[in-house]
């Protein structure tokens, strides 16, 4: 049998070649994928309180958008606490508002992960039940990162195309009529159209909520829907939103106004 010999120089050469490469690439690098944009809106007409959102995230709504009823909506994106959606919704149901849950959570968030999940790259936004609202966009959030407001909307989005996706956002909701789902959707529209995420798309979802004013007994939530994977979710998602408006089942609630 003829016997291979080994070059243990060049094997030492290479191993340190890998190291090296290795050495090189930061230790900070995000654990996970970020990268999402978001609306949250109002309806001073029906009173429902809403959200929606796209993000080239698979099954961005689990994280993203919380709501209830009785306190408000709110959307926990980038370098994402998911902690901070609760956290919004039980200061909303003790009456602070939006400014002051925004500061107070980013005060007792204790950054666990400073290096690969800091604080300062955390985004969100919340609403109360009266279309008021507040909304963060820290500092180590990835370009291009930053939100606007509207008429009871705001919109929020990190590694966006640019400033053009939150502008068309809010511009789109404000000129959109209809349902407020429509409105939201509208909006994710505009989004896309500025240039959206800029990785692509993936996922999308929409929620509203307003109490009692959901379809059968004791049911606050008007409308949720989750486009999980898909490549054009906000084109999903708006033939789901418009098949529901079709038909708009009623709250069985005889005080709930359509």
């Amino acid at each position: 049998m003829k016997v291979q010999k080994v070059n243990v120089a060049g094997c030492a050469l290479i191993v340190m070649a890998i190291v090296l490469v290795l050495a090189s690439f930061p230790t900070s690098e995000l654990l996970w994928d970020t990268g999402t944009f978001s609306i949250l809106g109002y309806d001073s007409r029906t009173g429902e309180v809403g959200g929606a959102v796209q993000s080239r995230v698979f099954s961005v709504g689990n994280g993203v958008l919380w709501a209830d009823a009785d306190a408000g909506v709110a959307a926990t994106q980038a370098i994402v606490d998911v902690g901070y959606g609760p956290k919004a919704l039980d200061l909303l149901r003790k009456g602070l508002e939006p400014k002051a849950i925004v500061k107070a959570i980013l005060e007792q968030d204790l950054d666990p992960l400073p290096d690969n999940w800091s604080k300062q790259g955390r985004q969100f936004a919340v609403m109360n039940l009266r279309g008021e609202y507040a909304a963060h966009t820290g500092p180590k959030a990835t370009d291009w990162a930053g939100h606007k407001g509207g008429t009871f909307a705001t919109a929020q989005g990190n590694i966006l195309a640019g400033s053009a996706v939150v502008d068309n956002m809010i511009s789109r909701f404000e000129a959109t009529t209809g349902h407020l789902s429509q409105r939201l959707v509208a909006a994710l529209e505009g989004g896309q159209a500025g240039g959206g995420d800029k990785r692509g798309q993936q996922s999308a979802a929409i929620v509203i909520v307003k109490k009692n004013c959901g379809v059968w007994l004791h049911n606050d939530t008007v409308l949720r829907l989750q486009v999980d994977d898909n490549p054009e979710p906000i084109k999903e998602l708006k033939r789901l939103v418009d098949r529901w408006n079709e038909r708009k089942p009623r709250a069985v609630t005889p005080e709930c106004k359509p």
